[in-house]
């Protein structure tokens, strides 16, 4: 149950440390938005492999940020505050919308800044729209701003079943790149498939980085597992090949072949959203809304929402993801009264 005190929510509060499972929700004071900032009352929230790392003491919050776990959601304005739109226009008291978070989405309410404010995209329920925010400002940042994907270009994208794989896919056909994708199932190629991937890969019975030396290598590699697979992706990256790393489940530390990078004239990046500053993060959500809503809003790239379930259920959730049980994202249903 949520509270009936106007200056009361309710969130997921981890009360053990030590225990990735102890998540319950708890009652919690109100948010209250400061300058700049709006407070939205929020309905839905997507699950994010980070969530799982922050629960298990590996991804803290940025420095001033709520301890409550969550990256993205969808809701309500509850109270503008003033926070006005790209364009301008001020966001009005129970206009709907989407938000890009650092923190704080497994909870009935979030104080945004106004930057990370996002129109809904048109045709998406709220709990369509809270499965799509981080998979889209993601793949923005990172495969269209940072690696320059281009039409005609091969693209390898690791995870491939998940909600930033899938999301990646569509996008990539949708501009007319060519798609890899590597995946631990058939099941999961299977999907893969059906959004637009070329060439489906199970890394438990192929060595990825020969698949793409005999495609001529990758443009752009998207990368989730880290030091694992660094070797094994500079082998796979073609001429010129840019590579952008943005997990580490595969570990920290890993070896780099310099020659061969340096042979290919290869490059390599590394980024993270949550830790980017405010105008950063407006940065990239003005890009996304330009550039990924108009492909969602016809259709060019659609949602993948494996499952919905109660915010109460937020550690079985977890567990489900972790234990790979999951294609494409998981969205929590957040109680209103």
């Amino acid at each position: 149950m949520t509270s009936t005190s106007t200056n009361t929510a309710h969130a997921i509060i981890q009360t053990d440390p030590k225990d990735p499972s102890s998540l319950e929700w708890q009652a919690i004071d109100k948010p209250q938005p400061a300058e700049g900032e709006a407070l939205v009352r929020i309905h839905y929230a997507g699950l994010n492999r980070a969530d799982t790392l922050q629960a298990q003491g590996h991804y803290p919050p940025p420095k001033g940020v709520t301890e409550t776990i969550g990256l993205e959601a969808a809701g309500v304005v509850e109270n503008p505050n003033g926070a006005t739109k790209a364009d301008g226009t001020p966001w009005q008291e129970g206009e709907e919308v989407a938000v890009l978070l650092s923190g704080g989405g497994y909870a009935t309410h979030a104080a945004v800044p106004a930057g990370q404010l996002m129109p809904i995209p048109k045709g998406y329920s709220l709990a369509e729209a809270a499965s799509v925010v981080e998979v889209a400002c993601t793949v923005w940042s990172n495969v269209a701003d940072i690696a320059g994907l281009r039409e005609g270009e091969l693209a390898l994208f690791h995870g491939g079943g998940g909600g930033i794989g899938l999301f990646a896919t569509q996008y990539a056909h949708a501009i007319g790149a060519k798609v890899a994708v590597t995946a631990s199932s058939q099941a999961k190629l299977d999907v893969c498939r059906r959004y637009g991937a070329d060439t489906l890969i199970n890394y438990k019975e192929e060595d990825f980085a020969e698949v793409l030396r005999e495609l001529g290598g990758a443009d752009v590699i998207l990368d989730i597992i880290g030091a694992k697979y660094l070797d094994s992706n500079v082998k796979a990256l073609a001429m010129d090949g840019r590579m952008v790393i943005i997990g580490m489940q595969g570990g920290v530390k890993g070896e780099l072949n310099i020659a061969r990078l340096l042979n290919k004239r290869g490059t390599i990046s590394a980024t993270g959203l949550r830790y980017r500053d405010a105008e950063d993060k407006a940065r990239i959500v003005r890009g996304t809304l330009e550039e990924m809503w108009p492909l969602l809003e016809s259709g060019k790239i659609s949602h993948h929402i494996d499952r919905t379930v109660p915010i109460q259920d937020a550690a079985a959730a977890h567990q489900a993801l972790l234990a790979g049980e999951v294609t494409g994202k998981v969205v929590f249903e957040v109680p209103q009264d």
